[in-house]
């Protein structure tokens, strides 16, 4: 048997679903249920200073990737999705959820800038 580059590539992708999940779940609980807003919309390491009014966006896109990640190992798992299409789902969230981290950081720093200001 010949080591497959493509294979390893499947499997690592897969594996790493679990993980990716776990933290996305945890930090939409700790938003949601422990009001802990230290790692929303991060900039620099930093949150901005009305890190409170943002956490709700922040929730509902480690919510939402969250569940769908989780949704995809269930349904490889279960359901035995088409590898064309869990990881058309998997990279879709997963540069969803980097993109929209991206922009809200940015977009909540400048407003806590903008606010500072006047």
């Amino acid at each position: 048997m010949a080591f497959d580059v493509s294979v390893a590539l499947t499997w690592i992708l897969f594996l790493a679903l679990f993980p990716m999940a776990f933290f996305w779940l945890r930090r939409a609980w700790r938003i949601l249920v422990r009001r802990d807003f230290s790692e929303v919309a991060l900039k620099g390491g930093e949150p901005p200073p009305d890190a409170e009014r943002w956490a709700p966006y922040a929730m509902a896109i480690n919510g939402v990737c969250g569940v769908v990640v989780v949704g995809v190992i269930v349904g490889v798992v279960v359901a035995g999705l088409p590898y064309d299409t869990w990881t058309a789902i998997a990279g879709s969230t997963i540069f969803c959820k980097l993109f929209l981290d991206f922009a809200l950081s940015r977009h909540a720093h400048v407003w806590s800038k903008r606010e500072t200001r006047r």
